[in-house]
């Protein structure tokens, strides 16, 4: 799952794009998409210890947090309920049923991608921040 990407749309005015695609001309960079993943990793890389500070300060899960319902099962038997805070991809496992999920789940706050039947997330609708 780590090799998921997410797809993006970029609108570039035609200066930029001719700037890309010359570099790309001369051998900078194999295609547009390597461009765009080169400067955006630079950009993280710059502004990484602000991410490091606020991920902590914000109590975020960092990378991938993924729930089955055995783990949503367990945590309404315990009478306990979860607030997802994922910076990265948080996913709920399609066996989940919208009632498991609005038992179980308080909040969600997702930076990044979140991924869930089309039932939770109608369920949760109210929940996802």
């Amino acid at each position: 799952m780590a090799a998921e990407t997410e797809k993006i749309t970029v609108n570039l005015g035609p200066v930029d794009l001719g700037q890309i695609d010359l570099l790309v001309a001369e051998a900078f960079y194999s295609n547009r998409t390597d461009f765009i993943r080169t400067a955006i990793r630079n950009q993280l890389a710059t502004h990484a210890e602000t991410v490091k500070q606020t991920v902590a300060r914000k109590t975020l899960i960092l990378g991938l947090q993924h729930y089955t319902r055995q783990d949503l099962e367990a945590m309404r038997a315990a009478g306990q309920r979860v607030q997802i805070n994922v910076l990265g991809l948080a996913s709920i496992a399609e066996d989940v049923s919208p009632e498991l999920a609005l038992a179980t789940i308080d909040t969600i706050v997702v930076l990044g991608a979140f991924r869930a039947s089309d039932a939770v997330k109608r369920a949760l609708a109210g929940r996802i921040k």
